[in-house]
Parts: C-alpha cells; sequence; structure tokens
C-alpha cells in the first residue's frame, strides 16, 4: 500500500514519481477544478508524505528537476502562474513565483527540456511555445508554423535535443525538431495525406453572447467564399470540463468541405481556453452560459451570411 483509498468515489488518486526516483507525488482530484498534492521523499527512509499543495480551490501540477519542484497552478490565478520550491522545504512561504499569471493569455503546460521551461501558452485559443530560463526570465519564443496547437516541447531534462508537434484546421500534425539553446528548427516528420488543403482557410472571428461576453469561433471554409448565405455550414460545440477546443486537424473535415460545405467551432464558456473563470463560467447553475454561447454562434453565422439557418446543422456530444 503505497497511499489508502479515499473512501469518497467523487475524489480520486494518481502518482507522480520524479525522473530520479527520490520523489513520489500522490494527487487528489476533486472533478476538474481543484487538486490536493502531497510529497514522500524516497531518500528518507522513515519519511512520511507530506502535504504540499492542499486545501485550496485550485489546480495544481508539480514538475520535479533535481530535487526542485516546479508547481503550475491558478490559485488566485486564473489563467495561471509558476511557483518554484525546494524538495527540501516545501512550506507555502517558500514557495517563490517566477512565471506570473499573463492577463492576455493562459499558461497551460510546461515541460523541463535541455535545462530549460519551455511554457505552452493559449492566446485567443492558439497555442505559443516560450522558452524561459529555471528562474522563469524568457529567452525567446519558438515561431510555430501558424495559427494552431502544440502540446510544448519534448525531451529530456539535460538534453539540447528537443521536439514538438504542431497542428491546425488545414494542417496535418507535424513533427519538428529543435535545439533548447540555439533556437534552430526543422522538420522531423511530415505525413502523406491525399487532401488538397490549398483551397481553404481558417478565420477567426469574435462575437457577442447575451450577456456581453466576448466569445471567440473559428471558422474553416473556402478560401473564395460568398457571404451571401448560400454555404452550408456545420457548427460544432463542446464547452465544459476545462476542455478547450484548439485548431487540430481533421482528415473527416474535407469530406464535407469538398462537398462546398464549411465548419464553425466557437470557444464555449465551460472550456479552458481563457482560463478557470471561463471554465467556472460554464459549471453548474451557469451551464446556461454554455448554450447561450452557442446559439449566438448561430445568430453570428446566420447575420454576417456566412449561412442561413435552413443550411446550418449543429453537432455536439461527449
Amino acid at each position: 500500500m503505497i497511499y489508502p483509498k479515499t473512501g469518497n468515489p467523487s475524489i480520486f488518486l494518481s502518482p507522480q514519481l520524479s525522473r530520479d526516483g527520490t520523489l513520489l507525488f500522490v494527487y487528489k482530484h476533486y472533478g476538474w477544478r481543484r487538486t490536493d498534492i502531497y510529497l514522500k521523499d524516497l531518500k528518507r527512509k522513515k519519511g512520511a508524505f507530506r502535504p504540499l499543495a492542499v486545501g485550496k480551490d485550485a489546480a495544481y501540477a508539480a514538475y520535479p528537476h533535481k530535487r526542485t519542484i516546479y508547481l503550475l497552478t491558478n490559485e488566485d490565478a486564473p489563467r495561471y502562474r509558476l511557483f518554484k520550491v525546494k524538495a527540501r522545504a516545501i512550506e507555502r512561504k517558500r514557495w517563490r513565483e517566477i512565471v506570473a499569471e499573463d492577463k492576455d493569455a493562459v499558461l497551460d503546460g510546461l515541460s523541463i527540456v535541455g535545462g530549460h521551461l519551455a511554457l505552452s501558452y493559449l492566446r485567443n485559443a492558439n497555442s505559443q511555445l516560450v522558452v524561459a530560463d529555471l528562474n522563469g526570465k524568457t529567452v525567446r519564443q519558438v515561431k510555430l508554423p501558424g495559427l494552431g496547437s502544440t502540446w510544448g516541447l519534448s525531451g529530456h531534462p539535460d538534453d539540447d535535443e528537443a521536439f514538438y508537434s504542431f497542428s491546425s484546421y488545414i494542417t496535418a500534425k507535424s513533427v519538428y525538431q529543435t535545439s533548447v539553446r540555439s533556437g534552430g528548427t526543422k522538420p522531423y516528420f511530415t505525413p502523406k495525406l491525399d487532401i488538397d488543403s490549398s483551397p481553404y482557410t481558417v478565420e477567426q472571428v469574435f462575437y457577442p453572447s447575451p450577456d456581453g461576453t466576448r466569445v471567440s469561433m473559428f471558422i474553416i471554409r473556402r478560401k473564395d467564399l460568398i457571404r451571401d448565405g448560400s454555404t452550408p455550414f456545420m457548427l460544432y460545440g463542446y464547452g465544459g470540463f476545462n476542455i478547450s477546443l484548439t485548431p487540430r486537424f481533421r482528415a473527416s473535415y474535407f469530406v464535407w468541405l469538398e462537398q462546398g460545405g464549411a465548419i464553425a467551432i466557437p470557444n464555449l464558456r465551460g472550456g479552458g481556453e481563457y482560463g478557470e473563470a471561463w471554465h467556472r463560467a460554464g459549471m453548474l447553475t451557469r451551464k446556461q452560459n454554455v448554450f447561450d454561447d452557442f446559439i449566438a454562434a448561430a445568430q453570428f453565422l446566420i447575420a454576417k451570411k456566412y449561412t442561413t439557418s435552413k443550411r446550418l446543422a449543429i453537432r455536439g456530444g461527449s
């Protein structure tokens, strides 16, 4: 037995072990908005689990590196911030903030590669990738091929070689190789598909929900689309569980696009595109906001003559 069961079916556990095998973390997850983390130092023969981040209505994720712990959290920061603390002294007063909350972007991921921090951001539901030193100071931004999604840098904590993937609605997921120190980048793997994406483009628009909230939406369409209401549209939405709908390639979209259709994907409240406040604005007693956002997306497409109600289909699921 490593850690006892919670006895509560709504609180679930997960473990994490540091790369050097000396630090064991146990997470208690309270749904999708709160976590507690306990730490056991395996170098101490009689060491017990100590509370690292416990009792706050916030989410935490620990990234250990050489007996130092980097903590990504939305505690008092709906768009997330980053702390640093030594494993030998994890009391809250010893945490040091090294990356402050960005008021215009969500810090949604972290990896430690090549002796640096690789910070993943969502800015208007598009990915940005930033390399920083181990104290959080920005070194450079990784230049991505365009507006789309990446899932951060992958590699070993002490190796300069790293990889990242990139995808957009009209660009299949490709892998790039980069140097953490120099920033040089080259393609590593590009899939070959029998799809011609050149006639199509991705447009990002913003529209108001009934309560005045500004909502973003991606529109995948032909470049020569004429806004006269004649184009059949599929409007897809989700809006829940802190899941972000960022640009990702789907070969099946082209079956619809090649038949003359277009696709609209709004970033509804309840997702994670704009941080924890955006997530909670679509939860529980505020769930109606999700449907209002979705209806407003349909009304926008009709008002701007992308399509008409008779040519608009909606889709969603879980």
